[in-house]
């Protein structure tokens, strides 16, 4: 019971003197003392569910607990004054002393508390206000009067006021808060405002796994944090594509510059190779899901264009607070077989508690288009070309019957039949040498884009929100090309009582993408196509040439008319909505239940209208001209155009219990024990549907033809056996999981995580053999352990861990699944097909993995380290064997394959200068891998094409690895290409398998994935502007060059020519300063030797070639490094002072220009291409140079 003494009752002795006071007063308080008293001790513990209480409260807790009455005054004493604990359990003495105002002290008379005024109080006031570096007010900042426990902490609007005892001269404050670099000031007037500046150091005490929340002293694993804010690119789209070199051990690959591309991403290596290699997202501890299902074999393939969007693609940066990515399997385990990849996860921004903040972010960006005078581009010009058709003509050259003569040849063409005379000959030749067609300018654009994101965000103790709005598009320099989203956010935390806690997380978006059709690549077409052909005429119109479309068909093509007549447009939303309801029952055990549902819809619609050169070649006529009828003429699309759509929608939701579990015990409370046990059901249902109709009018209401399928039999087969198709997957998972910890104060932890998965994609025999996934690790503090905290010190910690994964591949089962067929007018009945062959023998992959960590700081943290090496092996990995199809299918999954990966990665960052005005943080990361096929593969399981472009695997080789021909040089009588083909020991090859055939003839020249990548990261600091770079770097891959004869000799007139062939061979002496082959023509007799490889047609050795111009433009020759070093973001930022702004009403507002792609360092070999532009298939477009103006502002 607590006992108040009111104002009137002080009256009465507070006009005497001081002593005489004291002496009243603790009469009085006596005399009102109950009898019978219990003992009561300074070393009494009390305990608190709170962490900041108002002192009323406190005494109050005091006096339940404790079984007594304190008595102090209510008029004189401050009772809602804010107390923060600096733990939740206390002795009596240190809670008093903490919690009280510093003019007052307590006494223990006989079994009650006394809180008096201390005698001879000359204290003073101090207020002020507590803001961040944005001039945002900072709640719950801890004030503290040095050298003593009293202090305050700030309210909701960053104020604060201190009673300060004395007037002692250099009476110092200390400011302190999570995060920020703790303050102290000289007390030297009575209004003290403070601006705290954010701590490196101290970013990141917690990591975020999805299931937990664990202090990083106590991380057993190999976790990487990233804020995101330190990593944010105005202009950028996702948050993918800002981490590329900021992660360790993260590898990501980008095979396009277009808009909206999402990059592939490795963790750690490659673990598989015929399922998913991607890791797996999580957002505010639920898995999210891609929105169509892409198979792996295409997610897999180096150079897939994946344009769909990755699971993340539709969540805005800005809505993002950091990112964990989890790497070692102690840290993924409890995500079951999901995880193999590694994970990252993705934690939105919260409300804190304050007054409701508006912030505005906007950026603006200017994106570059390619041009014939970049360094990168080494194409021939109009007279080069027409120079080089010229050689061919001189020197006889024979051209193939498909070949389309437009250009100079057929200009030459026409002047041999006739048509033409000599002088309009020479007039005509000299119109294309000065013709000189700006492909770039007439198929991409300089662009500008922006962005916006509007929030609202603040709260109080019982509530926090945060919200926002954001619209953004991103246009490519490819014209026509862009992607549009909106996205909106909701994030609201509720303390409904002192033991329930709510919160409830929502995200929308919309978003919508605009592509070149797929069959029509404006980049591809440009690096490939001559510049002596127009595009348009005097007056602007469009100019056609005949394209070949299989044998001896031409139809007019211009490919602005395809642009303007054909389209590929992607519409996407998607909401997810996540619940979570924590209960804590005492202070060491919480319960909570999450459901998270999340529904996205997908639409895909490619259209190739009727004025395409697509439609004319299905139609075969021209556009204008009436299609044939009758079965004369294969007519596959009499009017109209195609339209293709694909429809997908994906509902999921999961179902969580969990109990977690934070045990203190012991003397001094330095023994932990810490768990985390859970159940969770997930469902996901992927519904498709598929279909493509011809005959369809974009441009005329939307509509289709009616057309007379007797008058088009070709038509009519196709109408016929043009069925729509409808999938339906559906995914049903079950799961436990529990993590358990043990730590000694923070000088160890140990850990351990298991988790069991049990889903229907796996099948009853699966089921059976559950494979549990499981994970011990542990940390040792070394520095807390010895007490090592001086200037040369202050961190050193080791992390080992050891864990056990595995992974089920889908669409497999150990029962036949039988596929309920339609009606068959054939046989005039239902049928039904075999959809999945039984595969009984098939195991998990299974995946062990070793980590082991160091982190150090030194210097009074001015250099901090951390580094890793892990080594991770499979075995049962999943390959495909080949078998006869008299069984019913080609091939089928075994468990055959052995994987090894290791590697290291070191992170450090270094503080050279830091003071009040100005701070330079130098921070750079290494991240290298090393893998290992160890099995192998079937021998017929890969053909010719696959060992050229790397998608077949081969042991004691790394997955990616592909294979090249092995180049001598150039025949000194001809200059035609030489190479080490195994023609004089082709008996060796007698009888040989494909696969020993090919490595054998072949040479490995290197992984299309790089070995090494990282970052270098600097940021200067000088009072209110910040400049800011990052230079990431690749090392290890190979790329090929563009080849030089993608058709053998058969030059085509039509494309344009690499500017290499100007330094071909021409005389002999030549090959002794250029390795470019000689034009040999086929009326030249040592033609027939290049143009026929030995191998084709002989009878027990396979194929190894077409012909010496394929095998050139696949030599080891043509190979070089696609090491790079890059500015892939420089940035300048001015913080406007905070007074300058508050009587506006603003309290931040930053500006930052910013550019990226700024440049590249990489091989001089790389002669009209960049490091990511392959000669493996189409050429895509190179990554862009981009300048960003971008505002942020706050209300």
């Amino acid at each position: 019971m607590k006992k108040v003494i009111t104002k009137n009752l002080f009256a009465v002795f507070f006009s005497v003197k001081k002593s005489f006071k004291e002496t009243v007063f603790t009469l009085v308080i006596l005399s009102t003392f109950p009898l019978g008293a219990s003992a009561l001790s300074p070393g009494d513990q009390v305990s608190f569910k709170r962490d900041v209480l108002t002192l009323e409260e406190m005494l109050d807790e005091v006096s339940s607990q404790l079984k007594c009455d304190v008595f102090y005054s209510e008029d004189e004493f401050d009772g809602d004054r804010k107390v923060r604990l600096p733990r939740r359990q206390l002795s009596l003495d240190e809670l008093l002393r903490v919690a009280l105002p510093p003019k007052y002290s307590y006494t223990i008379k006989d079994g009650a508390i006394v809180i008096s005024p201390v005698p001879g109080d000359t204290s003073r006031k101090v207020s002020g206000i507590v803001r961040d570096e944005n001039g945002e007010a900072l709640p719950g900042v801890t004030v503290l009067l040095k050298g003593t426990s009293t202090g305050v902490t700030t309210g909701p609007d960053g104020r604060y006021t201190l009673l300060i005892p004395g007037s002692h001269p250099g009476t110092r404050l200390i400011f302190s808060f999570v995060g920020m670099e703790t303050r102290e000031v000289v007390v030297d007037r009575e209004v003290i405002d403070v601006v705290m500046k954010l701590d490196v150091t101290k970013m990141e005490e917690v990591v975020i796994t999805g299931y937990q929340v664990i202090d990083k002293k106590k991380l057993t694993s190999a976790v990487s944090t990233v804020k995101v804010k330190d990593v944010m690119i105005p202009g950028t789209m996702s948050i993918d594509q800002m981490l590329q070199g900021r992660v360790p051990d993260m590898l990501m690959m980008t095979n396009s510059g277009e808009v909206g591309v999402a990059p592939k991403i490795r963790i750690r290596g490659t673990s598989t190779l015929v399922g998913n290699r991607e890791p797996l997202w999580v957002v505010d501890g639920i898995i999210v899901q891609d929105p169509v299902p892409i198979a792996p074999e295409e997610l897999n393939d180096p150079d897939y264009i994946n344009r769909i969007g990755n699971a993340i693609a539709g969540l805005n940066p800005r809505d993002i607070e950091r990112i964990d990515v989890l790497k070692a399997a102690s840290a993924t385990a409890i995500y079951g077989v999901k995880a193999a990849n590694g994970v990252i996860v993705i934690t939105t921004k919260k409300g804190q508690i304050g007054r409701p903040v508006v912030n505005y972010d906007f950026s603006t960006t200017y994106r570059r288009r390619p041009r014939y005078t970049d360094r990168n581009i080494n194409l021939m010009n109009s007279k080069q070309r027409v120079e080089f058709s010229k050689d061919l003509v001189e020197k006889h050259h024979i051209y193939s019957s498909g070949v389309n003569l437009i250009g100079y040849e057929g200009l030459v063409a026409n002047l041999y039949n006739g048509s033409i005379n000599y002088d309009e000959f020479a007039s005509e030749v000299t119109k294309l040498e000065s013709m000189n067609t700006d492909w770039f300018d007439l198929l991409t654009e300089d662009v500008f884009s922006h962005q916006h994101t509007l929030s609202l965000s603040g709260g109080s103790e019982e509530i926090r929100y945060y919200s926002s709005i954001g619209y953004a598009i991103d246009n490519d320099v490819i014209k026509g090309n862009h992607y549009e989203r909106y996205t909106a956010a909701l994030n609201v935390d509720a303390n409904v009582s002192p033991k329930i806690v709510a919160s409830l997380n929502l995200n929308a978006n919309i978003g919508k993408r605009e592509y070149s059709e797929e069959s029509v690549n404006p980049i591809d077409y440009i690096y490939n196509t001559s510049r002596t052909i127009p595009a348009l005429d005097e007056q602007g119109r469009y100019v056609y040439y005949n394209r070949q479309y299989g044998y001896q068909q031409t139809f007019k093509y211009n490919i602005l008319n395809e642009l303007d007549h054909s389209y590929s447009h992607q519409d996407n939303s998607s909401v997810m909505l996540t619940a979570n309801l924590r209960y804590k029952a005492t202070d060491w055990l919480s319960m909570q239940a999450v459901f998270s549902y999340s529904t996205s819809n997908t639409e895909q619609e490619n259209y190739l209208g009727e004025q395409t050169w697509y439609a004319a070649s299905l139609r075969k006529s021209n556009y204008g001209e009436l299609p044939q009828k009758g079965d004369e003429v294969e007519n596959t699309m009499p009017y109209g155009g195609e339209l293709r759509k694909d429809y997908t929608r994906n509902n999921s939701y999961t179902a969580r219990l969990q109990m977690d579990i934070s045990k203190y015990f012991g003397k001094e409370e330095q023994h932990n024990i810490s768990a985390n046990l859970g159940y969770e059901v997930n469902s996901s249902k992927y519904v498709g549907f598929n279909r493509t109709d011809r005959g369809y009018y974009a441009d005329r209401g939307k509509q289709f033809s009616t057309i007379n399928l007797d008058d088009f039999p070709y038509y009519k087969d196709w109408v016929q056996n043009n069925v729509p198709t409808i999938s339906d997957n559906l995914t049903n998972m079950i799961s436990g999981y529990i993590s358990m910890s043990y730590s000694y104060k923070n000088y160890f932890t140990l850990n351990a995580n298991t988790r069991i998965d049990g889903s229907n994609q796996f099948g009853s025999r699966s089921n059976e053999k559950l494979l549990p996934v499981w994970s011990v690790s542990g940390a040792y503090n070394i520095s807390e352990h010895f007490d090592i905290d001086n200037k040369w010190v202050n961190n050193l910690a080791l992390r080992l861990s050891y864990g056990y994964q595995g992974n089920m591949l889908n669409g497999q089962s150990p029962e036949m699944i039988i596929k309920k067929e339609p009606f068959d007018t054939h046989y005039n009945e239902l049928t039904s097909s075999v959809s999945i062959y039984p595969n009984p023998d098939l195991r998990w992959e299974r995946t062990s993995s070793f980590n082991a960590g160091l982190d150090f700081s030194l210097f009074n943290n001015a250099v901090q380290m951390n580094t890793s090496y892990y080594y991770k092996h499979t075995k049962d990995a999943f390959l495909t064997k080949k078998i006869s199809s008299v069984n019913g299918r080609n091939e089928y999954v075994v468990n055959s394959g052995t994987i090894n990966n290791q590697g290291f990665s070191i992170d450090a960052t270094v503080s050279p200068i830091s003071n009040e005005n100005f701070r330079w943080t130098l921070s750079a990361s290494y991240s290298k891998v090393f893998n290992e096929m160890n099995t192998k593969p079937e021998d017929e399981q890969y053909e010719l094409e696959d060992f050229l472009t790397g998608n077949a695997l081969t042991k004691g080789n790394a997955v990616s690895t592909f294979w090249s021909y092995k180049f001598i040089g150039l025949h000194p009588q001809n200059g035609g290409p030489v190479f080490d083909d195994m023609q004089d020991r082709k008996q060796e090859l007698m009888g040989l398998s494909k696969y020993d055939t090919y490595t054998m003839v072949l040479t490995p020249s290197g992984q299309r994935d790089p070995k090494a990548q990282g970052s270098i990261t600097s940021t200067f600091r000088y009072k209110s502007f910040r400049l800011n770079f990052i230079l990431n770097y690749s090392f290890g891959s190979k790329i090929r060059l563009f080849g030089l004869y993608d058709d053998g000799l058969n030059f085509d007139p039509e494309k344009n020519v690499n500017y290499e062939m100007v330094n071909r061979w021409r005389n002999p002496g030549d090959e002794n300063h250029t390795n470019i082959p000689n034009i040999i023509n086929g009326s030249d007799p040592a033609s027939q030797a290049y143009a026929l490889h030995w191998s084709r047609g002989l009878t027990g050795i396979q194929m190894i070639a077409e012909n010496a111009w394929t095998m050139y433009d696949n030599s080891d020759h043509r190979v070089v490094s696609g090491d790079y070093l890059k500015c892939s973001n420089m940035s300048l930022s001015y913080d406007v002072p905070v007074g300058k702004l508050e009587k506006y009403g603003i309290s931040m507002l930053t500006a930052t220009l910013s550019t990226t792609n700024l440049f590249d360092i990489s091989s001089k070999k790389l002669k009209g291409q960049t490091p990511i532009q392959s000669g493996f298939s189409n050429t895509q477009l190179s990554e862009r140079p981009t300048w960003s103006l971008s505002l942020s502002v706050s209300f």
